[in-house]
């Protein structure tokens, strides 16, 4: 019988989750519960052989959401008694300097993922919960933490460091820790085989674009540069977040606006970005509004294009140039628009768009630029949870890096 992963991304007041085949690298199952702990009646969403089913009733805690959605297992399939399940993964944003591996999850571990919350209030501690729940329900089955942050935790210490006091920096554990790290090393890791090129010395950047966005340089699948840092909030024009600003700007406004930190963090992730510009995080939106003749909308994506090629310059001439740009996630994978206007850009340097294959909708990896593009462009879709069950199966069957081994 094929082995399987139960992949689990607890957020704040959500849970999505995703049952992996390894063998097939197929989701065999999936769903969504959403507005835990809110005083609104929580939703449901559990998907499985086209088949989807949904509820909505009060979720106090994540317990009772997990709870359910164990449930739903058992009673709509497919029944994870029977789906010879060897991990459940659990997607962690924050790992610090203490995780450059998965971890499988301990009391130890446990307790380190929720010190870490500092550095991600969002994100660790709700995926802390997830795991501890899920530990104490499929106790006979090894719980692993896959950490967003680890695969850059081997930047270069010039990419890494931040031109912070010193002291400061290193007893707060201030420096660049990057995200969507699952995502680009994925991705970086397809790039060579899709161009048909050596890994060793290729230098790839990789543009991971949804409603959270990054950029990643690679040189032979190592990541040495990343435009996230201490949180996800740096870097490029997002959603919902402001990307790279002037830091003045935090002081400016609790002199003048007397803001509070609260305020501000809430202005600076959630109500600024595209959002903050348009109206809309959502880029299809935006698209509709630029068709509309919407001013703010033309340029709100004017200066998500401008931030996005500053970035593939800064890390073409890092790097020493550019043999690979992949576009990723959401808007990347989905949003020919987006992918035009800045190949366009690079049209000086030699990068060609073959534009029918640009406009060709596909959940396949493909290279979409022309045979002699100075750049191979290409369109790789992402699989976070796919590589968390790979990852996952490694520590369940071998143990992690750290010296923990699983004994049911």
């Amino acid at each position: 019988m094929a082995k399987t992963v139960l992949v689990i991304n607890s957020g704040s007041s959500s849970i999505k989750y995703q049952l992996v085949d390894l063998e097939t690298s197929e989701s065999l199952a999936s769903g969504l519960v959403e507005k835990i702990g809110e005083p609104v009646d929580g939703h449901y969403k559990h998907e499985y052989q086209g088949e989807k089913h949904e509820l909505e009733e009060p979720i106090h805690d994540h317990e009772t959401g997990l709870k359910r959605v164990l449930g739903f297992f058992k009673e709509y399939g497919p029944d994870l008694d029977k789906a010879n399940i060897i991990a459940v993964g659990h997607r962690v944003v924050q790992g610090g300097a203490i995780f450059p591996k998965p971890a499988l999850v301990t009391d130890k571990t446990l307790a380190q993922v929720k010190n870490l919350a500092v550095l991600a209030p969002l994100h660790n501690g709700p995926e802390a919960e997830g795991a501890e729940v899920m530990r104490n329900l499929m106790p006979d089955t090894p719980q692993v933490f896959v950490f967003d942050s680890s695969f850059f935790f081997e930047l270069p210490k010039k990419a890494s460091t931040y031109a912070l006091n010193k002291d400061i920096a290193e007893k707060y554990h201030i420096r660049r820790y990057g995200a969507h790290g699952t995502s680009h090393q994925y991705v970086g890791q397809l790039v060579p085989q899709v161009v048909g090129k050596p890994a060793e010395g290729l230098r790839q950047i990789v543009l991971h674009i949804g409603n959270g966005a990054s950029a990643s340089a690679q040189i032979s699948g190592h990541p040495v540069e990343t435009s996230m840092g201490l949180t996800p909030l740096e870097g490029l024009v997002m959603g919902g977040r402001t990307g790279d600003i002037d830091p003045a700007v935090v002081f400016h406004l609790i002199r003048n606006a007397h803001m509070s930190v609260d305020e501000l963090d809430t202005l600076f992730n959630k109500r600024s970005g595209m959002t903050g510009l348009t109206g809309f995080g959502d880029m299809r939106e935006v698209h509709r509004l630029i068709a509309e003749g919407n001013e703010d909308a033309k340029l709100a994506l004017d200066i998500y294009i401008h931030r996005i090629v500053g970035y593939i310059g800064n890390y073409t001439a890092q790097m020493g140039g550019l043999d690979v740009l992949t576009f990723t996630a959401g808007v990347g994978e989905n949003d020919e628009i987006v992918r035009r206007r800045v190949v366009e850009q690079l049209a000086p340097f030699g990068v060609k768009l073959d534009e029918a294959k640009n406009d060709q909708r596909s959940k396949e990896s493909r290279i979409i630029s022309t045979p002699d593009s100075s750049v191979t462009v290409c369109v790789i879709p992402t699989n976070e949870e796919l590589s968390i069950a790979r990852q996952s199966e490694v520590v369940a069957s071998q143990g992690d890096s750290y010296g923990n081994k699983f004994k049911a």
